[in-house]
């Protein structure tokens, strides 16, 4: 093979592209940072200075108060185990479902198919839903947190599709092995579709870790609130319980309320953070795939 000789209009469009590329992630990080540093920032520097990346002085009263009980600890372990739980949830129905749909030969597949595109269109409304919760005597409960979302009809159908495009030579070796439906299912489809699953595990946890209008719907009480729900209740009530914690600590200096909803956002988003490292490999292998497949 010869050479590869890059042409002027190649390099310029190269540049271009890397520039505007740059450019646009400075633009996505940049307010970020600027959460970051001003939940570390002290009243006087928020109200001097509009914009800045790092602060002249570092205080952490913003993180003290917030983290003045137990009770956001407590919130954190009831939304990893809601995220953890309602993922799982989330995961086995979906692909168990879109494995049956993936199956031509299926009985009233047609027809399932067009009920779950008809989700996707129509919805029941907030206060039927809210009445079947009620009903199930799901309210109060972790499960309204879980069931009602459990499947995606979106995620569903891209699912399904990815399950139809393995090759059947596959799943008629393994039957001439005497692989059951099930042992297909675990031992060949779903190691072939890592990419894919990895791509919608991401998905859900991320719906369930910022999930709160649901727990502010069907969780009445204060110990079961997730952390969304929790920070939430921080940033409107900030004042009062400032209040309240000053009296009972006269060393407790109050944080600005601005700080304090710029700490909460930090508290919400970086446990997100850690978990997409794990899985950015497969996740960037499933969008491939999808765009390809698709």
């Amino acid at each position: 093979m010869g050479r590869h000789y890059r042409t002027i209009p190649g390099t310029i469009f190269d540049i271009l592209n890397y520039l505007i590329l740059g450019i646009i992630g400075v633009v996505a990080v940049l307010p970020f940072i600027y959460v970051v540093a001003g939940s570390f920032a002290s009243d006087a520097e928020l109200t001097q200075r509009a914009v800045f990346l790092i602060p002249k002085t570092f205080t952490l009263a913003a993180y003290k108060f917030i983290f003045s009980t137990d009770t956001i600890i407590h919130s954190i372990g009831v939304s990893l185990y809601v995220m953890i739980v309602g993922t799982f949830v989330n995961l086995f129905f979906t692909v168990t479902m879109a494995y049956a749909l993936s199956k031509r030969t299926l009985m009233g597949r047609n027809t399932v198919l067009n009920l779950i595109i008809f989700s996707m269109l129509f919805g029941g409304g907030l206060i039927p839903t809210y009445l079947v919760i009620r009903s199930l005597h799901m309210l109060d409960t972790y499960w309204a947190l879980m069931i009602p979302g459990a499947i995606s009809a979106f995620n569903l159908i891209i699912v399904k599709n990815f399950f139809q495009e393995l090759p059947p030579e596959l799943e008629e070796a393994a039957k001439m092995d005497g692989c059951t439906e099930l042992g297909l299912l675990w031992r060949i489809v779903l190691p072939l579709s890592m990419p894919v699953l990895a791509t919608f595990t991401l998905f859900y946890a991320v719906g369930h870790w910022n999930n709160f209008f649901s727990a502010l719907l069907y969780i009445n009480d204060p110990s079961k609130w997730p952390l969304q729900v929790l920070l939430r209740q921080i940033v409107l009530l900030s004042q009062s319980a400032a209040g309240d914690i000053n009296s009972m600590d006269p060393n407790f200096v109050q944080p600005p309320e601005q700080s304090i909803k710029m700490a909460v956002i930090v508290v919400g988003t970086i446990p997100i953070l850690l978990v997409y490292p794990f899985l950015q490999k497969h996740f960037a292998k499933g969008v491939l795939i999808g765009s390809v497949k698709g």
